[in-house]
């Protein structure tokens, strides 16, 4: 699917992470596009050409990081993560937004996803905590965190507005030390461990 332009971040067991790029626009809207029943109403990702270039625009200027996350057997994409609202300082910390594929859920593509990023997160990026709100009904999201590792930290009424509507979110985090202590169990973390590479270096 992705041509030879394609920036490989790292590569996992079953999954590698890419940058999304101008590159990847044509496969990035072909996903969103196909899953956008599965996707909704949890979240609105872009789902043409323009649309996904606003994406790029708005990584490059709030400093957030996107990860396309690609299946290592054919390249077909799994999902998509992104590192949003990333605070430096004495803070360190960002918050987690992601989104897979009806065709792939509970395959383990995207927990193998989520490990390789927090690895960067933790790793390369310097991170120290990372926050994921979750709406309550969006069991499969809940239970995806929760097996990674986060912990529930409170409710969050009418947290985030989406697609017009305040909607209530639980809040969960991890921070740098519980994912070091985690990681052990998931072989996209340990595949990265053994080959980290800074995001700024890419093939």
């Amino acid at each position: 699917m992705f041509g030879s332009r394609r920036k490989i971040i790292v590569r996992g067991e079953r999954v590698h992470l890419l940058a999304p790029n101008r590159d990847t626009a044509a496969d990035f809207v072909a996903f969103t596009t196909a899953n956008k029943d599965f996707h909704q109403p949890w979240v609105f990702p872009a789902t043409d050409v323009p649309g996904y270039r606003h994406y790029l625009e708005r990584l490059d200027s709030t400093g957030a990081h996107g990860f396309l996350v690609a299946r290592n057997e054919d390249d077909a994409l799994a999902g998509v993560i992104n590192l949003n609202d990333v605070v430096l300082g004495g803070q360190r910390s960002a918050s987690l937004g992601y989104y897979g594929t009806r065709a792939t859920a509970r395959r383990g593509y995207m927990t193998e996803g989520l490990a390789l990023v927090l690895d960067q997160a933790f790793g390369s990026l310097g991170l120290h905590r990372i926050e994921a709100n979750v709406q309550p009904a969006n069991a499969a999201s809940l239970a995806l965190i929760a097996g990674l590792g986060f912990r529930r930290e409170g409710f969050s009424p009418a947290f985030l507005q989406i697609d017009g509507v305040w909607c209530d979110h639980e809040r969960w985090a991890i921070l740098e030390n519980e994912w070091k202590q985690r990681a052990s169990t998931f072989s996209g973390a340990d595949a990265v461990t053994r080959a980290r590479r800074p995001l700024s270096r890419v093939v």
